[in-house]
């Protein structure tokens, strides 16, 4: 039951009708890590190095979604997802940060929203990240991670196992002058095959990043009994610096008992970063179907140049191992 506590204070409050679907959900998720930094920016004069251990919370969250049927054909829809640290309690400056938030409706002709949410270039990464929101994370040498503010988005019925997802996003310009290279009206847009055994997507961001930036994607994950195989090549373009790069990505996970699996994953890519290298492996231990005991090792590299503006010297030589536990709800 996913109907907690506090889905039930909520109905004692309000009318039974207001609250008629809705769950709260979320994940903590921590971990006791050793570090070892020695990265530098030119840009703002950063630098890190030197070896500590620290406790990390990894994008831990909660959140509170559901709807409400209008008929038998439409439902609203609506979902307010915020991530929190368990390790010091504060999220920047504040105790929460916006994550995924949206109202929408959804019906037989599909589903279309509006909010601050990830892109269809995102979520089509799907699960081939087996360190999301780790040390490991994609976004360490790609980009296209985005999760962007006034968005909307249309996602059509499945269709044989195919779905596109097309999002629009707005910079709400009242019709100043904008420079080149800075955020702008963009567009998302993903076409995507599931079935059993496979999983393929293809996706493009135009201008979502900035003005004049576009990426392109497409991934790739083969189920084969216990193991799940997964690749992702990006191709990333810069039109106001002439920064055109790419980057590909593999990984692998082996249930090897119901309780028990290894992954690991391996990135090459100039996109993010000149000479960007992730790489990582990884053992789960599944105490329940919520909680997981996990460790890690992490190595994140690059050479001497940040990709969004080559000119600027930013190398890294990191490395990262731990242990945690993770528990979702």
């Amino acid at each position: 039951m996913k109907k907690t506590l506090l889905a039930v204070t909520l109905a004692s409050l309000f009318p039974l009708a207001a609250v008629a679907d809705v769950v709260v959900y979320g994940k903590a998720n921590v971990a006791l890590q050793s570090t070892d930094e020695a990265s530098y920016s030119s840009a703002n004069g950063n630098q890190a190095d030197g070896s500590k251990v620290e406790l990390v919370s990894h994008a831990s969250r909660i959140g509170v979604k559901g709807g409400e049927e209008v008929n038998s054909k439409l439902k609203v829809i609506y979902q307010f997802e915020y991530q929190t640290e368990v390790d010091d309690g504060t999220n920047g400056t504040q105790t929460f940060g916006q994550r995924n938030i949206f109202l929408g409706l959804q019906g037989v002709a599909g589903t279309i929203m509006g909010g601050h949410f990830d892109t269809p270039t995102k979520v089509a990464q799907e699960k081939i990240d087996l360190f999301n929101d780790m040390e490991g994370d994609i976004t360490n040498i790609f980009k296209g991670e985005n999760r962007v503010s006034n968005i909307v988005q249309y996602v059509t019925p499945t269709f044989g196992g195919f779905a596109i997802a097309a999002a629009y996003t707005s910079e709400e310009n009242d019709g100043t002058f904008k420079q080149a290279g800075t955020p702008t009206n963009g567009a998302s847009v993903s076409f995507s095959y599931t079935s059993p055994v496979f999983y393929g997507a293809i996706a493009t961001d135009q201008d979502v990043e900035a003005d004049g930036i576009s990426l392109v994607r497409a991934v790739a994950r083969l189920t084969l009994g216990p193991v799940q195989l997964g690749a992702m090549a990006e191709q990333y373009e810069n039109d106001n610096t002439g920064f055109d790069e790419d980057g590909a990505l593999v990984s692998a996970l082996w249930n090897v008992t119901d309780k028990w699996a290894v992954k690991g994953q391996f990135g090459d890519s100039d996109v993010r970063w000149i000479d960007g290298e992730a790489a990582s492996i990884g053992v789960d231990y599944k105490m329940t179907k919520a909680a997981t005991l996990y460790g890690y090792f992490t190595s994140v590299e690059n050479g001497v140049a940040d990709a969004a503006a080559p000119t600027v010297d930013a190398h890294r030589d990191d490395t990262y191992g731990g242990v945690g536990m993770d528990f979702k709800f």
